[in-house]
C-alpha cells in the first residue's frame, strides 16, 4: 500500500514513514492510494467472527509488507484484550466503544498505534516524540496506550479548563514518558500548535517527531474495525450482553432482552458524535471496504462546520464553541481534508446526513434515556441519540458510545444521579495532574519540547 498526501500525489510513501512521520512534509495528511475491499469470504463473515479476527482482516491490506503477519496478530492480540459490545437500549443500538483502559474510543486507534510504533522503530537509539493535541479523550488515551512504552516520548496539549477533571487526570497523571502541556486557548489552537511544530525545520532537525491524533492514519485505520464488527453482527441480527463497563445500574454483564441471535437487519446507519472527523472518516473507510452499512449521521454540537458544508457544499472553518460535549468543540476539523480528498461534495452528502444539537438538547437527552430505560449517556453520545430523534432515518441505527459517562459525572449526575463507575476510570480518579501551562504560541511549545 503506497499512501499520499492530501495535497500532493506525487510523493508516495509506505506505511511506516506515513505513519511515523504524522503529517506529510507539505502539511497535508497521509491518505491510502485506494481504500481495499474485503474479499467477499470475509463480507459474508464479518457477522460470525470474533473482534480480533476482523481486525486483523480490516488492518492487513494497509500495512501488507511492511507488518509480516505474525508480527500483526500479535499486535493486535495484544492491543484488543476487550470488545466494542453492540447492545440494546430501548429499540435501539449502541454501540459502546468505552470498554478499553481509558473508557473511549480512541483506545482503539491508541492502542494499536503504540504497539506498531515500538516494533516500527526497533533499533532506534534516538527516541520517537509523539506530539499531539487533544480536545479531552485522544489525550488520555494516547498517554495510556504509550505509557511505559520504550524509546517513545509523548507530549500532549489540552485546551487548559476545557476537559473534565477525570480527563485531566488521565491525561497529566501518569509522568514518565508522558508530558502535558495546559494550552491557553482552545483545541483548535492546540492542533494548530502541533501543525506549526510539523512544519518547523529546525524542531524537526532536532527532534523524531510523530503524532497521535486521527490526523495519523495509523490511528485513523483500526477505528474502522468496530464499524466493521458491529455493522457485521447488526446485519445477522447478532446483540451482545452487556459488558463490564456497560452504564446500567446494578449492571451484572448479564445478557439483556434483545441480546444474541436473531434475524438480520440488514445495512445499518451509524450515528456517530463528530469534532474533528476522523471517527466517522474511519467508518467511510469501513463502508467503502465493503462492510454492511447503510450510511452516516453526522451529530455535532454547535460547532457544526461539517453540517453546513453538506449542506451548501461551501466549506467554512470557524472558531470553536466551548459546548458541555467537549471533545467535539472543533471548528476546523482536521480530518475535513481527508474526506474532501476521497469523496465529492454529492458522495459526502449521499453518505452523510449533518444534524446539530444544543446543550439544552443535550441536557434533556440524557435525563429522558436515564429515566426511560435506566442508560446513562455522556453528553457526547447523548448528542448522537438526540440527532437521531431529529434525523428522520429508516433501517436500523445504531449510536455510537465514545466515551463513558462517568468521565463527565459533573454534567450527568445532576441530570441523573450516580453514575456508576468501571474499574477502568476508578484507579484513574486517584491520579494528581502534573501539566505546565503555555500560551497558544509556537515559540512557547518549541521551548518545552
Amino acid at each position: 500500500m503506497r499512501y499520499y498526501s492530501t495535497r500532493n500525489r506525487n510523493n508516495p510513501v509506505d506505511f511506516a514513514t506515513a505513519a511515523l512521520g504524522g503529517l506529510a512534509p507539505d502539511g497535508g495528511l497521509y491518505i491510502p492510494g485506494t481504500i481495499p475491499e474485503f474479499p467477499a469470504a470475509v463480507r459474508a463473515s464479518l457477522g460470525s467472527m470474533d473482534y480480533r479476527e476482523v481486525a486483523l482482516e480490516t488492518i492487513r491490506p494497509y500495512v501488507a509488507g511492511e507488518l509480516p503477519q505474525a508480527v500483526l496478530e500479535e499486535l493486535i492480540q495484544g492491543a484488543y484484550p476487550f470488545n466494542a459490545p453492540l447492545i440494546a437500549v430501548g429499540d435501539r443500538l449502541m454501540l459502546e466503544l468505552f470498554h478499553g483502559p481509558t473508557a473511549a474510543f480512541k483506545d482503539f486507534g491508541a492502542r494499536f498505534m503504540a504497539r506498531a510504533f515500538s516494533w516500527l522503530r526497533r533499533g532506534e537509539d534516538k527516541p520517537l516524540h509523539i506530539l499531539v493535541a487533544t480536545s479531552g479523550d485522544t489525550g488520555g488515551a494516547v498517554a495510556g496506550g504509550f505509557f511505559g512504552v520504550p524509546g517513545i516520548v509523548v507530549t500532549v496539549l489540552y485546551p487548559r479548563g476545557r476537559v473534565s477533571p477525570l480527563q485531566e487526570r488521565q491525561i497529566a497523571g501518569l509522568g514518565g514518558n508522558i508530558s502535558a502541556l495546559a494550552v491557553e486557548g482552545s483545541f483548535d489552537d492546540c492542533q494548530a500548535l502541533v501543525k506549526a511544530a510539523f512544519a518547523d525545520v529546525e524542531l524537526r532537525r532536532r527532534l523524531v517527531l510523530s503524532s497521535a491524533n486521527s490526523i495519523n492514519v495509523a490511528r485513523l485505520i483500526p477505528q474502522a474495525v468496530y464499524y466493521a464488527a458491529a455493522a457485521g453482527k447488526a446485519a445477522r441480527g447478532r446483540l451482545d450482553p452487556d459488558g463490564e463497563a456497560t452504564p446500567r445500574p446494578g449492571n451484572e454483564t448479564l445478557p439483556r432482552p434483545g441480546s444474541g441471535e436473531g434475524r438480520g437487519t440488514g445495512a445499518i446507519t451509524f450515528c456517530v458524535p463528530s469534532g474533528n472527523f476522523g471517527n466517522l472518516t474511519a467508518g467511510l473507510y469501513a463502508m467503502s471496504m465493503g462492510a454492511p452499512i447503510q450510511g452516516f449521521i453526522a451529530a455535532t454540537n454547535v460547532n457544526r462546520t461539517v453540517p453546513d458544508y453538506l449542506e451548501s457544499g461551501d466549506y467554512q472553518a470557524r472558531p470553536s464553541q466551548a459546548t458541555i460535549s467537549n471533545a467535539m468543540d472543533v471548528g476546523a476539523p482536521s480530518n475535513f481534508e481527508r474526506m474532501a480528498a476521497h469523496w465529492s461534495w454529492d458522495e459526502l452528502r449521499r453518505n452523510i446526513r449533518g444534524v446539530s444539537v444544543s446543550d439544552d438538547e443535550t441536557r434533556e437527552t440524557i435525563a429522558e434515556v436515564h429515566r426511560q430505560y435506566g442508560y446513562f449517556l455522556d453528553p457526547h453520545g447523548a448528542v448522537g441519540w438526540r440527532a437521531l430523534d431529529k434525523a428522520a432515518v429508516h433501517g436500523p441505527v445504531a449510536v455510537l458510545g465514545t466515551a463513558h459517562p462517568a468521565k463527565f459525572a459533573g454534567t450527568v449526575e445532576p441530570l441523573t444521579g450516580p453514575v456508576p463507575v468501571p474499574p477502568a476510570l476508578a484507579g484513574a480518579m486517584e491520579r494528581e495532574p502534573v501539566a505546565k501551562t503555555i500560551p497558544a504560541d509556537i515559540a512557547a511549545l518549541k521551548e518545552n519540547l
